[in-house]
């Protein structure tokens, strides 16, 4: 179940020559991810390539995709399940490590989905109030999660969100068509998933599923590697 990413090698000499004097005694630390899609890997190699020297400055990082599953449906439809996906992700990367397993330092959940938004209304008022339906209008919005641990604690981070037209959210949501196939339909395109993406579909390319998976794992490291920050936030609260 185990596969190296070769993507990551390059960003490990990359930093055996940043520190080349001091290479007997870097330390390795291996990121483990819950997928072995190249997106999603290549979305935490480029992650790393901009915090790695405020996580650990002497340091060499190796990328592991190992593929698990998410727990949660082909096509997250609200937040709290691409919460829940990323997060089962990365906490069965921790128990497969904990059960005798490779000994990894990092372990990162990935998620994509969609989170509906009903403007002009909350679910709950709306399902309270049955005539409040006609003056709501839905936005579903495409977004990624990401959810990293070191094995006591855990973060999450996100992208931002792209608006699906209505016509393919109905697709996804009424029809229960897994959103890549509605939309190599809707592109007339095939494999998308493993192309641009969504996300690479709905803005023109401008942004890709890679980008904005990076985005996400930046977000969701940055306890760990901005960790004085967030300690002494939490000194502030306590004082307040």
């Amino acid at each position: 179940m185990r596969g190296k990413y070769k993507g990551a090698q390059a960003l490990t000499q990359m930093h055996v020559t940043i520190g080349a004097s001091v290479f007997y005694r870097m330390e390795n630390i291996i990121i483990a991810v819950g997928s072995r899609r190249g997106p999603k890997l290549n979305a935490v190699t480029s992650a790393l390539a901009m915090f790695s020297s405020a996580l650990a400055p002497e340091a060499s990082f190796e990328v592991l995709g190992v593929e698990v599953e998410s727990g949660v449906s082909h096509t997250p439809s609200s937040r709290d399940e691409l919460m829940r996906g990323a997060r089962q992700r990365a906490e069965t990367l921790v128990q497969m490590s904990k059960a005798g397993g490779p000994s990894w330092n990092y372990f990162v959940g990935l998620e994509g989905g969609l989170d509906v938004v009903h403007e002009g209304g909350s679910t709950e008022e709306l399902l309270r109030h049955s005539t409040m339906k006609q003056n709501v209008l839905r936005r579903v919005f495409l977004e990624s999660w990401a959810y990293v641990t070191d094995g006591a604690q855990g973060h999450f981070g996100r992208s931002g969100g792209i608006e699906l037209p209505e016509a393919l959210a109905h697709e996804v949501l009424e029809n229960g068509v897994e959103l890549s196939v509605a939309i190599d339909k809707f592109a007339g395109g095939v494999g998308i998933r493993d192309a641009q993406g969504a996300w690479g579909v709905l803005s023109g390319n401008f942004i890709s599923r890679e980008e904005a998976f990076r985005v996400a794992v930046v977000a969701a490291f940055a306890p760990f590697y901005n960790a004085k920050m967030y300690r002494g936030a939490g000194t502030a609260a306590s004082n307040m």
